[in-house]
Parts: structure tokens; C-alpha cells; sequence
């Protein structure tokens, strides 16, 4: 009997399926478009306060965290609804559970994002103060 799907044999096959995979989940979950949407302007304000290349790590990691989150998130549910479309606790544990994880990561994302944000804002806000 033939397995349902094959592993990939060279690497670039590899890649072909992982950005089928970016190309799916972008075009299938609203989510993860509104979180690129966002890392888009946070990269953006980025780049206009100049800000550090420290910050440019924190940044990334945290736009890759709350995509990575979002991924994860959207596989279980996917799984999760093959698996079986009635009400099932274990089910809905898992969606709860995946879920919480992007919420506490965006989370995270938007505190740390504002503590290194601030420092970069205040003398713009500033500035524009001085000339009202």
C-alpha cells in the first residue's frame, strides 16, 4: 500500500512544499494577513526612527514569533477540523489552547514592541510639539 504522501527527496523539493506552505497560509487565513499587515507598518516605523540594530533583532523575533504562533494555530484547527466537525472536547481544547498562544505572544509582541518603540517616539513627539 502507497503512504498518502511521500517525503521530499532533495532539498529544493523541500523548499517548494515550505513556500506552498507560506503561499497557502496567507492566502487562506485572515489572521495571519492582518499579522503581516501589521509587521509591515511596525517594520516601516522601524525603519523611519532608525532604530537600532539590537531592536532590529527584538523586532524580528517578535514578528516571527506571532507568525510562527499563527501558523501553529491555524495547523491544529486544520487538523483539528479533519479529525472530526462535531463538538469534541479534546478538539476544543486544542483550538483554546492554540489559540491562547497567539494571543499571549501578540501580547508580548505589543508590550516589548512599545518599551522599544517609546524611547525612538518621544523626541519625534517632542519635536512636533515644539512646533505647535
Amino acid at each position: 500500500m502507497k503512504d498518502s504522501f511521500t517525503t521530499s527527496k532533495t532539498y529544493f523539493e523541500s523548499q517548494k512544499h515550505a513556500i506552498y506552505g507560506l503561499i497557502s497560509i496567507i492566502k487562506n487565513e485572515r489572521n495571519f494577513r492582518i499579522q503581516l499587515v501589521v509587521a509591515v507598518f511596525v517594520v516601516l516605523l522601524g525603519i523611519l526612527l532608525e532604530i537600532s540594530h539590537t531592536a532590529w533583532i527584538a523586532v524580528g523575533f517578535l514578528i516571527a514569533l506571532v507568525l510562527i504562533a499563527e501558523a501553529f494555530n491555524s495547523v491544529i484547527e486544520a487538523l483539528s477540523d479533519t479529525i472530526s466537525q462535531e463538538f469534541r472536547v479534546n478538539i476544543k481544547y486544542a483550538k483554546d489552547v492554540s489559540a491562547g498562544c497567539v494571543l499571549v505572544s501578540a501580547i508580548a509582541s505589543v508590550v516589548l514592541g512599545i518599551i522599544i518603540f517609546v524611547p525612538y517616539l518621544i523626541p519625534v513627539l517632542e519635536e512636533l510639539l515644539t512646533r505647535i
